[in-house]
């Protein structure tokens, strides 16, 4: 028996564990075979990993790709053409795009994009406002993973629907048997305070932090719980960025309320203080928050397992908009936001070099249980016979520092990454048996990728 590809020399990773010196055999782009390297079939094509691990393709369930209407910021190509040299294998797309994804043409539209110029596959969430609560089962009949609502202001401005129609609109996702997510912050509280420190003459990049206080984002995230516990809906809690937004997940869960949670590579990695070093450069909403909370979101939420998931929210700007010539300058002129699809693996290698994490906790947080959050598991998130053969193969002890922003694949690429330091680093992503990226290249092809089916 002769096969597509075989990936060989491995320590193959699930959540479930690790197994050295084993490979992967791929026929028409589905796993045939998982076992030890010297018992796989020949191949018209190998790959040698070098003795490095090989997990279930990354899935990255929050980034924002931009397309369609806001191309000079990123487009389907340029973000996947990123997530491929990040070793990620399947995006989610925000729908706050031009025209937003509100409608089953608007999201057919995100897809032909998708299909045009995607290098990894992907898949798209479509907005509810108060103007569509009537098309939320013909979005479900066109395909869409799941909804989104924007609860505080962010970029778009799409206002959020008032709270019985957020009750309306959970009881009719709940017949879909999909999941509703949440940018959670209280819209309110946000503008009053940002009204206030315009006044004030508070114009420095940490008092946009500080106008976006913990308090917005836990009320909207037990408000939210509140809300799923009286209607029975599969809720989520994108970018949870404290502490205590965790804690108010926790305590959703534990009174089963079906609640998801995410938290994001800069939330764990950087403290508040980066605005005063960075700037606007880190300028981001929800914010970075302070040291304690730091804290408390890594021991209640990733030690004490309430998040479910690893995502970027991966947002580009252009230098112009994010100010980087002036990154200490008025920052209710500068944007929130930067890109993340090619940091976030060495991110989370590094928390697995300092003991924080696992590879098998890596694994199940950024590839395994996104897919089943969002209903692409098994197909996606794992490594079983039949399913789609998406590998990310990364070297664990590889030290290197991003040096410049010109490094990475999107097209804007303004990041607070830049001079930070990693040990880990993708070496190879495959997208249902197609190499497309290795060896530092982006060598798959445009158009490859293709839309994730969900039931």
């Amino acid at each position: 028996m002769t096969v597509d590809l075989v990936v060989r020399n491995c320590t193959v990773v699930t959540p479930a564990g690790r197994t050295p010196d084993t490979g992967v055999a791929v026929e028409d782009g589905t796993i045939v075979a998982v076992g030890r390297t010297d018992r796989l079939p020949g191949a018209e094509r190998v790959l040698d990993a070098n003795g490095n691990v090989l997990a279930p393709g990354v899935v990255d369930c929050h980034i924002h790709n931009r397309e369609p209407g806001l191309e000079y910021k990123e487009d389907w190509e340029s973000a996947t053409r990123a997530a491929a040299a990040g070793g990620v294998t399947t995006v989610v797309g925000m729908p706050n795009t031009d025209p937003v994804i509100d409608s089953p043409e608007h999201l057919e539209l995100k897809y032909e994009r998708g299909e045009a110029g995607a290098h990894v596959d992907f898949q798209s969430y479509a907005v509810v406002t108060s103007e569509n609560l009537d098309l939320i089962p013909d979005l479900d009949d066109a395909g869409v993973l799941g909804y989104k609502i924007f609860l505080g202001s962010t970029v778009g401005d799409v206002p959020p629907p008032t709270d019985g129609e957020i009750l309306e609109a959970m009881e009719r996702i709940g017949e879909t048997g999909k999941r509703l997510g949440f940018h959670e912050e209280n819209g309110e509280i946000i503008d009053h305070y940002t009204e206030r420190f315009k006044r004030e003459g508070r114009n420095e990049p940490i008092d946009h932090s500080h106008s976006r206080p913990v308090i917005a984002e836990r009320e909207a995230v037990e408000r939210m719980i509140t809300f799923a516990e009286e209607t029975d809906a599969s809720v989520h809690m994108f970018h949870v960025s404290s502490g205590s937004a965790a804690e108010a997940v926790a305590r959703g869960k534990d009174r089963g309320v079906d609640v998801t949670a995410e938290t994001t590579p800069h939330y764990l990695w950087f403290t508040e203080d980066v605005m005063r070093e960075k700037g606007n450069v880190a300028r981001i909403q929800p914010p970075i928050r302070d040291a304690d909370e730091r804290a408390r979101l890594w021991e209640v939420g990733m030690d004490g397992g309430v998040i479910d998931c690893i995502a970027t929210d991966h947002a580009p700007h252009t230098p112009e908009e994010k100010k980087v010539d002036d990154p200490f300058g008025n920052t209710w002129d500068a944007t929130s936001g930067f890109v993340g699809l090619e940091t976030e693996v060495p991110v989370a290698l590094s928390f697995v070099d300092e003991g924080r994490l696992t590879l098998e906790e890596w694994v199940r947080r950024h590839s395994t249980r996104p897919a089943q959050v969002w209903g692409m598991y098994p197909q996606k998130g794992s490594l079983q016979v039949g399913t789609d053969a998406d590998f990310t193969i990364v070297d664990p002890d590889t030290e290197w520092t991003l040096e410049s922003a010109d490094e990475l694949h999107s097209k804007n690429c303004v990041t607070p990454f830049v001079g930070e330091s990693f040990v880990g680093k993708a070496t190879a992503t495959v997208v249902r048996g197609e190499i497309v990226y290795q060896d530092g290249n982006v060598v798959g092809e445009s158009g490859y990728g293709t839309r994730v089916d969900v039931d």
